[in-house]
């Protein structure tokens, strides 16, 4: 019977490696459908940065109480699941505690005594934000329909069901320890589910087997299918966060790059020596300004989408959508990624020559919602993983301003003034003091006469 239990728990291992293999493969061919951009520079910096933002957090400490329940979630999913690893190797070999005889039974108890206070912090953070993100009028939360509202609640209550399971499997393996039932090692008391053992005090051994047994196997599947679903779900950002914060932008947020084929036409045009002449399109009409899909934004901006929380800072804070505008910052990295699963499975299926007539700009994301932006920054100071929506905004403004010439009149005409003017105004740059000028007169006749 031990090795009947040992060959299936190797086999829904190697399934839940094999079906998590494919998707990360899957996720990875679609970030690099971008295009290369480097972003691999300071890198010590850009420890820092993940460090700070990724790991510590940093930037959800804005608002102290949900990021202290969020970091509690976040730690006690590590460190609880470090236990994983003992249970791998007890399905693999068939023990039962392995790491028992190696710590010692005090130093155990110890341990496990340790992870149940923080899978108790689970529980209390996964409650408090269930009723937060259904209960409470919070807006960011409340405009969420269909997937994307049932996501996060039902990550919510599997989080809570998997702590239930492992204080159930602790409280009758204490009961089963104190029985001297076989293949149970003695490690003493743990602290919140010894709290339990009263309910199974009663019961026989075969019967306290079956329900130790089925929640250990329960906890054990239900951590190698949320392993698979997290990588369909919002909370990819558990493992994507890390390398968004270290390849993101290092610069000041104000700070707008340049387009490197605009850049080195005018430095041509003016005598200048170019950089990367080489990597310049031969044929101007080659060149491409802006994005209209995902294929021609970064792989960065990919990358982001898929870290996104969806957690609705971004959109809470952008002036644009506070006075009604149609633009979501969330909304435009879901697009995103939504764009990027989309042609994925159409290259899977068709293969990598795929093309369904549609696009990122316009069938995911309307020019309103971009020209809406105003480009402050907002959305990208509120992320907590350093996500930039108005990256993807700026391109696809550019593909419409540049290669569309479909801006709005009045921003054309603001351009056509800045390169004649150098100025917003239609007036010669000559004239551009006159008003202070006019200040002196009136300030010279407002003067008491001797």
């Amino acid at each position: 019977m031990e090795f009947l239990s040992q060959i299936a728990f190797v086999l829904v291992l190697a399934a839940a490696g094999y079906i998590l293999s494919k998707r990360v493969g899957f996720i990875r061919r679609n970030i690099m459908l971008g295009q290369a951009v480097g972003a691999a520079d300071n890198k010590p910096e850009r420890w820092r940065t993940m460090t700070l933002v990724a790991l510590g957090q940093k930037k959800m400490f804005k608002r102290f109480i949900p990021a202290f329940l969020h970091l509690l979630i976040y730690l006690g999913f590590i460190i609880i699941n470090l236990e994983v690893l003992e249970f791998i190797i007890d399905g693999i070999v068939g023990t039962h505690r392995i790491f028992v005889p190696l710590l010692g039974p005090q130093l155990y108890g110890y341990m496990i005594t340790a992870f149940e206070f923080l899978a108790v912090g689970v529980l209390i953070s996964c409650v408090f934000f269930l009723i937060r993100r259904n209960a409470l009028p919070i807006k960011r939360f409340t405009m969420l329909k269909g997937w994307a509202k049932l996501d996060g609640n039902l990550i919510l209550v599997i989080e809570i069901i998997l702590m239930l399971a492992i204080f159930t499997m602790n409280a009758t393996d204490q009961v089963l320890q104190a029985k001297g039932a076989d293949h149970y090692p003695q490690t003493g008391t743990y602290f919140f589910s010894a709290a339990l053992v009263p309910l199974f005090q009663n019961m026989e051994i075969g019967t306290l087997v079956v329900i130790e047994r089925f929640a250990w196997w329960f906890h054990i599947v239900g951590i190698l299918a949320f392993a698979v679903y997290v990588t369909y779900s919002k909370h990819l950002h558990i493992f994507m966060a890390f390398p968004n914060t270290w390849y993101s932008n290092l610069k000041p947020h104000g700070e707008m790059n340049n387009m490197p084929t605009i850049t080195n036409e005018v430095k041509m045009m003016l005598g200048m020596p170019v950089e990367n002449a080489e990597a310049a399109p031969a044929n101007p009409e080659e060149m491409a300004f802006g994005a209209k899909d995902v294929k021609q934004l970064a792989w960065t901006d990919i990358m982001g989408a898929y870290a996104c929380t969806e957690c609705g800072r971004c959109t809470s804070e952008c002036p644009a959508n506070l006075t009604g505008k149609k633009l979501s910052p969330r909304k435009i990295m879901m697009d995103t990624r939504d764009r990027a699963e989309e042609i994925g499975r159409g290259i899977d299926k068709h293969g990598k020559d795929f093309a369904d007539n549609k696009a990122l700009l316009g069938d995911y994301i309307t020019k309103e919602e971009i020209n809406a932006c105003t480009t402050c920054n907002a959305c990208v100071e509120a992320c907590p993983v350093n996500i930039s929506p108005l990256n993807i905004i700026l391109q696809l403004r550019r593909h419409v301003a540049m290669e569309e010439s479909g801006s709005p009149q009045s921003w054309n005409a603001m351009f056509q003034n800045i390169e004649t003017s150098f100025s917003p105004w239609k007036f010669a740059p000559t004239d551009r003091f006159n008003w202070a000028d006019d200040l002196k007169k009136e300030a010279e006749k407002a003067k008491p006469t001797a």
